[in-house]
């Protein structure tokens, strides 16, 4: 059985995306994540040493988004998927789910966002 803690709504800014200007010009992204892991023990002791705590999964996602060791990543699919190999890193972490968000993102028309959402295991 797992139960989820969800960090909704995270802002950062940096780059992202494939065209020129974006290579060099960092632009808002929004993630949501969904961390799935067995609650219950903290559920019963009260004790955050038996559950995650917030502030490390907050830390693995801006860790995930602000890392440039592999260089700044093009696509959506690339941030999240670096996201959710950092949250599984964690102990008791059994499954992720990451929504990613691009709410200025280029395109022909107006569009409010563009969103990627990806689970693992």
């Amino acid at each position: 059985m797992s139960d989820t803690i969800t960090l909704e709504g995270l802002e950062f800014f940096t780059l992202i995306g494939d065209l020129p200007h974006e290579r060099t010009t960092p632009q808002p992204l929004e993630l949501d994540v969904e961390v799935r892991a067995d609650l219950a023990p903290a559920g019963r002791s009260d004790r955050l040493d038996d559950s995650l705590d917030y502030r490390l999964l907050y830390r693995a996602v801006a860790e995930a988004v602000e890392d440039r060791a592999e260089g700044a990543p093009h696509l959506l699919e690339a941030i999240a998927e670096r996201v959710a190999g950092r949250l599984l890193a964690l102990k008791g972490v059994e499954g992720v789910r990451v929504r990613c968000r691009k709410p200025k993102a280029v395109l022909p028309g107006p569009v409010a966002k563009v969103e990627i959402e990806i689970e693992r295991p």
